[in-house]
């Protein structure tokens, strides 16, 4: 999938937009704080119907703005063009369609335009808890797996509505845990097979990406936990009945999996350093996009939103090697160190634009300056 131009108005900071994007790489310069994360983030609400930042939708629209719309005209693999449409007003509901026809559920949008984003916020997945990590198997899985996310739409209901019972100061009938827990059960098991799965086939991709940014001076692991490798999940459900309605909400099921992240034998929380942690969040991003492009019908696209800063420049080097290489489709990137984009831009040699962002104002910068 190509993104070939998109339009945007008041969305965050940028009043108003209109860019043609090359279909190889595209490059966005500018200073902290001017607007090139709010670009990236234009071009991840068209693939997910959500900013990666803000999920409060109406906080998205330009301050003094009524309203947003963010427009993006893509060629899938088989040419054929594809127009995503996302508006809100302010007090209304968000409106998202494809071709012209609004979408009944965006859950079905999910997947259409695969992407991949690195970015400073990814910090989280490792310093954060662990519904950062199964955030993390998430995106990626639902990305490619329809069952996957419908099952683990079902698995939140039923949490949600055992957990209303488990608040419940009146005496509840066991029939109606049953019901949920059940539900739990059935929607858990294909979610926990389905992340067991992913990471056994992610991890030697992801370990590759590692070794290759840092010239194999580290050894990285990844390990997934769950209550549903213990034992029949509906069992453990209802074995933790009784402390839960102690304390109020479900302590087991598979939204407490967890995974974890190791570097040499050790969890990367503790162990690493800045730029041990930068490489870990790269190459597990890398790998999610290698994993999507073998899984899925066509190729993410690669948003890389200031990945340099805490690298030492054998790391900066080697990413350089990757992304000029012809592995990836349609990237965008943004740095505040020209130096960088024109250290890629020379591995590349091919075709590419260059963007200079300032207050909310992207302007196209001639290839010969």
């Amino acid at each position: 999938m190509i993104l070939k131009r998109i339009s945007i108005l008041n969305y965050k900071n940028i009043e108003q937009a209109e860019l043609v994007f090359s279909p190889k790489l595209n490059c966005f310069f500018g200073q902290n704080g001017m607007g090139k994360t709010n670009l990236l983030d234009a071009v991840y609400f068209l693939s997910f119907c959500k900013s990666a930042g803000n999920p409060i939708d109406s906080q998205n629209i330009r301050h003094d703005a009524d309203f947003f719309v963010i427009q993006g005209s893509y060629e899938a693999d088989d040419n054929a063009i594809e127009e995503i449409y996302c508006g809100m007003k302010r007090r209304q509901k968000k409106q998202f369609k494809r071709n012209k026809k609004e979408y009944t559920r965006l859950s079905d949008h999910i997947g259409f335009i695969p992407l991949v984003q690195v970015s400073p916020a990814d910090s989280d997945l490792i310093a954060g808890g662990s519904d950062e990590r199964r955030r993390f198997m998430d995106v990626v899985i639902s990305q490619y797996d329809k069952e996957y996310l419908d099952a683990l739409i079902r698995y939140n209901k039923a949490l949600s509505q055992r957990n209303v019972l488990l608040k419940s100061e009146q005496s509840v009938d066991e029939e109606l845990f049953l019901i949920w827990e059940e539900g739990m059960a059935q929607a858990g098991e294909i979610v926990f097979r389905k992340r067991e799965a992913f990471i056994r086939e992610f991890i030697p991709i992801f370990q590759s990406f590692y070794s290759f940014i840092s010239s194999d001076k580290e050894q990285v692991e990844l390990i997934y936990n769950s209550h549903a490798r213990e034992r029949d999940l509906l069992e453990v459900l209802k074995e933790s009945r009784e402390r839960d309605r102690i304390m109020g909400y479900s302590l087991r099921g598979i939204h407490k999996d967890e995974l974890n992240m190791l570097l040499g034998g050790f969890p990367i929380k503790r162990e690493g350093s800045q730029g041990q942690n930068k490489t870990y969040l790269i190459a597990l991003k890398l790998a999610q996009f290698d994993f999507l492009n073998r899984a899925g019908h066509s190729v993410p696209l690669l948003l890389l939103d200031d990945i340099f800063d805490k690298l030492d420049a054998s790391r900066v080097e080697q990413i350089i090697k990757l992304v000029g290489g012809d592995r990836f489709g349609q990237i965008f990137i943004t740095d505040t160190n020209r130096g960088h984009l024109d250290s890629i831009l020379h591995k590349i040699g091919g075709d590419y634009k260059m963007f200079c962002v300032e207050n909310g104002v992207v302007s196209e910068i001639p290839s010969d300056i």
